[in-house]
């Protein structure tokens, strides 16, 4: 038997929420290269490691601190359908963590420590003082282009010629805090799924052979 859910009162109210309103919104490509000189610190490396045949892949993330930071906000008039809007011209870094992975013939694999990596853009939006900029990486790949001579060291690799070739897909959205009102109702519970516990259960009996008559 289903129970009778309890309701709440259904006429519309006035409700007032916090959201986030956004101001400009678009989604744009970006790529770069990476190139890290010098020796690159690997945790388990000596000079007597055989680097031979060894496979070098790289792997790049938003930084968990500070992934973007506004360098420069800048007013600059357009003229947009006839009508001169003020628009914002952004500068902004953009902050990832690579780290390389060397992977030996006999599938060892040495792991590299994070290496910084910074890289700056200039995007136009509708972002005046007091707005935030949001970026969402939709999509990150990164591959090894080349790699030059691999020479281990005293927890060091150096590559004579790594680069590494970083494709992003982003959303770029300037935001700001708002409180709004609106019309609605409270939302109510599903009611519960009908249940009916199966009933018993017996095995087939070996009539054939038990009980025999006598």
């Amino acid at each position: 038997m289903q129970e009778n859910m309890p309701s709440q009162a259904q006429e519309p109210e006035l409700i007032c929420i916090n959201v986030d309103k956004v101001f400009d919104w678009v989604v744009k490509e970006m790529s770069f290269d990476i190139s890290p000189t010098g020796a690159v610190a690997f945790t388990g490396v000596t000079p007597t490691t055989s680097l031979t045949g060894a496979v070098v892949t790289g792997k790049v993330v938003p930084a968990t601190n500070n992934p973007i930071v506004i360098l420069n906000r800048e007013n600059r008039q357009y003229s947009i359908d006839g009508s001169t809007v003020c628009l914002q011209h952004l500068t902004i870094q953009k902050n990832f963590i690579l780290t390389i992975v060397v992977t030996l013939p006999n599938g060892t694999m040495f792991t590299s420590n994070n290496i910084p990596v910074s890289r700056s853009e200039q995007v136009t939006l509708c972002a005046p003082k007091g707005t935030d900029v949001e970026i969402l990486f939709t999509d990150l790949d990164s591959f090894v282009s080349t790699t030059g001579t691999l020479t281990a060291g005293d927890g060091t690799i150096t590559f004579s010629a790594l680069t590494i070739n970083v494709s992003v897909c982003q959303s770029i959205q300037s935001t700001f805090p708002v409180t709004v009102e609106f019309l609605a109702t409270f939302c109510e519970p599903r009611a519960d799924l009908p249940y009916t516990c199966p009933g018993v259960v017996r095995p087939q009996p070996c009539s054939a052979i038990f009980p025999t008559l006598g």
